[in-house]
């Protein structure tokens, strides 16, 4: 018996809006990596944390400015 599959429900409303998603980013894998980074620095020395915190803080910075500007291309009613 073979099975009938729909590609949509007909019945179904169009959806009311579009789903807004992110663009696709490295900075959360440098942010992990320069966190690990510190946080080996807590255990090893200064001059580890130091190199970690200079890669944590301008990866962070740099992904909340690129969230900030997401967020301002999108219509008001998302805010």
């Amino acid at each position: 018996m073979a099975e009938e599959r729909l590609e949509h429900d007909p019945t179904l409303a169009q959806p009311a809006e579009a789903i807004h998603m992110p663009d696709p980013s490295y900075l959360p894998f440098v942010l992990a990596l320069g966190i690990m980074i510190t946080l080996v620095g807590v255990l090893t020395g200064l001059l580890v944390v130091i190199i970690g915190l200079l890669i944590v803080i301008p990866t962070l910075v740099r992904w909340i400015r690129s969230a900030r500007d997401e967020m301002s291309d999108l219509p008001l009613e998302h805010h």
